[in-house]
């Protein structure tokens, strides 16, 4: 991260390794298991496995997940790249990863140069993992130093696999957050996905290009990408962003595919945010036309598009439209732990959804362990809470269960006003 980055800024904190669960598979079937629980301790029936000896299992485990991603068999590499994501994903293991981060990057970079589909898929999605781990340093430098070029590559080579090429753009995009030093680097790779996503633009006639709606992901996730790292451009370059490219977007509003027109719409909503932090007066030439688009959007009611497209489409546009009339957010309010974030601007809403994307479950552990995200977020160091804290803070399952029943009743009796306050139109 080139505004903010703090060198060897680490990954988490380094404590003990803790494994997942006890019932991850042996080691002759570690090619096949993937599926690790959120579990943050393991013990066996009896309760003797001490925390040493799960440790070193778990350890053991993961040095097979690296060694099977050097295996003949495809599917065994694969089941390997997809452990090695699991664990990454759900715990901090900084300390058990920087001393086999060299071997680590020559598999991913193995599997994304002789792999296929999926297997190039994982290998992406594993390259942002180790840098999520490595957090901003030399470390994570390195990785992106030797994999960027293949990344690039693949991007621009359209003949290769298309879900390659969509795993691709997304890791790219958050790796060069984390890892990159370069600003002008960093422009570079923008440049990469402006590429893309711009063969998605309506035509001056108003007419769509037709696309797959494959490529049309690629174009999406491309777009996404660009959004993330326009968060750490500097004002000067935000002033050509914002000129070359803020009218041109608005052709994207035009797009067949739900999810292009939604992430059109938010990556406006960005540059508008971004903009007014510049200069609190910006004002936009075409807006009257660009309120005209999105209003339409955020109150569309075309037949010949599916009901759940509409409605998700229409609450992210009401939103968005707030975005560039008012310069309003619709704040979030995150919980993990004992803490809370609030998610109070587009920036803070890019940065979060493209980390929540390959951390997937394990967000709340890493808001709460990984020193790096914590920085980003400005969470401060990590907090300290004892094990009776934490026994203290959970509740029963029957608890939970009471809570859930009153929570569905009463949604159900609001409900149920709305819809007695409903009139039937057309029926006489």
């Amino acid at each position: 991260m080139p505004r903010t980055k703090k060198k060897n800024t680490k990954g988490g904190q380094h404590g003990t390794v803790q494994p997942f669960s006890d019932e991850d598979a042996s080691i002759e079937t570690l090619s096949h298991c993937s599926s690790f629980s959120d579990t943050t301790s393991v013990a066996d029936d009896g309760g003797e496995a001490s925390e040493d000896a799960a440790q070193e299992d778990f350890q053991y485990k993961l040095k097979g997940f690296i060694d099977s991603t050097v295996d003949k068999s495809a599917k065994t590499r694969q089941g390997a790249l997809d452990g090695l994501k699991a664990a990454m994903a759900t715990r901090i293991l900084y300390e058990f990863i920087s001393e086999r981060r060299m071997t680590i990057t020559d598999s991913i970079e193995r599997c994304l140069k002789k792999g296929k589909g999926e297997e190039q898929r994982a290998a992406a999605s594993l390259a942002c993992l180790l840098c999520i781990q490595l957090g901003s340093g030399i470390e994570s430098e390195e990785v992106l130093k030797t994999l960027k070029p293949i990344f690039k590559n693949i991007l621009a080579d359209g003949s290769a696999n298309i879900q390659a090429r969509q795993a691709v753009a997304t890791s790219l995009g958050l790796c060069t957050l984390v890892a990159e030093d370069d600003i002008l680097d960093v422009y570079a790779t923008m440049e990469c996905f402006e590429n893309l996503f711009t063969r998605s633009y309506a035509k001056a006639d108003g007419t769509c290009p037709t696309i797959s709606p494959q490529t049309s992901q690629l174009h999406v996730n491309a777009l996404l990408s660009w959004a993330l790292l326009l968060t750490i451009c500097t004002a000067s370059q935000l002033k050509d962003i914002l000129h070359k490219h803020l009218a041109k977007l608005q052709r994207l509003l035009e797009s067949d595919d739900v999810n292009m027109r939604i992430a059109a719409g938010e990556t406006i909503a960005l540059l508008f945010e971004l903009a007014r932090d510049i200069d609190s007066e910006f004002a936009f030439d075409d807006w009257d036309q660009l309120c005209d688009k999105l209003t339409a959007l955020a109150t569309d009611c075309n037949k010949h598009r599916a009901k759940t497209d509409k409605r998700k489409q229409r609450s992210v546009f009401r939103d968005v439209l707030k975005a560039v009339e008012e310069g309003d957010f619709q704040s979030e309010t995150i919980r993990f732990g004992t803490e809370r974030m609030t998610i109070d601007s587009w920036v803070r809403k890019r940065t979060y959804d493209a980390f929540r994307e390959f951390v997937g479950s394990g967000m709340n552990y890493h808001l709460q362990a990984n020193e790096f995200i914590r920085d980003v977020f400005e969470l401060g160091p990590p907090m300290l809470v004892d094990s009776a804290t934490m026994k203290a803070m959970k509740i029963s399952r029957f608890e939970r269960h009471l809570h859930n029943a009153a929570a569905f009743k009463a949604r159900t009796k609001a409900r149920s006003k709305f819809r007695d306050k409903r009139v039937d139109v057309g029926e006489f």
